[in-house]
């Protein structure tokens, strides 16, 4: 079966392109067989489970990076459940449609891979998530607008744990400016 040849995820177009017709695409998700994803995305039902959120906004923008409070929370150095998925982009980007609740934020090109790892969603879609360090100094950088609790609330667990070295982190900082200085503060009323 044509659909056995295609990944877990794959978009209306590469489905023709492996040859399967359109009404049989339709009658693969009228049956279950498929899902859709988003907008001319669709998943295999047989593929593990996934974050269907996170392959749509992966697919749709594959510079596409977790960040601020999706990212904190992810590391463990939040309590904070957010309403939306925090992506950054590199600025001058085009912000994808997504069915996903996404806020997108823009980020220095010169700086956007600073602490940048892959978080892998399934055999064939991986999304970029910030390191811990990377994401304390995006929320002090961005604390305006995130709010200082969820900074240095974060900055405080990551402290705590074996393997944080504030070193590493003034080393980062440096990188922004902004956050370099209330970053140095910060470490020097709670160490």
């Amino acid at each position: 079966m044509l659909l056995s040849m295609l990944p877990a995820t794959f978009s209306y177009t590469q489905a023709l392109e492996a040859g399967l017709p359109e009404r049989q695409l339709y009658r693969l998700r009228d049956h279950g067989l498929i899902e859709p994803v988003g907008r001319g995305l669709y998943r295999r039902h047989d593929a593990q489970t996934a974050d269907i959120d996170l392959i749509e906004v992966a697919r749709r923008a594959p510079s596409a990076t977790l960040c601020l409070t999706t990212a904190l929370a992810r590391h463990g150095l939040t309590d904070e459940i957010p309403s939306r998925i925090d992506v950054a982009l590199p600025r001058g980007r085009h912000r994808p449609a997504t069915t996903a609740p996404v806020a997108w934020h823009w980020f220095d090109p010169a700086t956007f891979d600073t602490g940048r790892t892959e978080l892998r969603l399934d055999p064939e879609t991986s999304i970029g998530l910030y390191s811990p360090e990377r994401s304390i100094i995006d929320a002090v950088r961005l604390r305006h607008r995130e709010g200082p609790d969820v900074a240095y609330a974060a900055l405080r667990r990551w402290l705590r744990r074996s393997d944080a070295s504030p070193s590493k982190l003034l080393t980062m900082a440096r990188r922004f400016p902004k956050a370099e200085r209330p970053l140095r503060e910060a470490l020097e009323i709670l160490l």
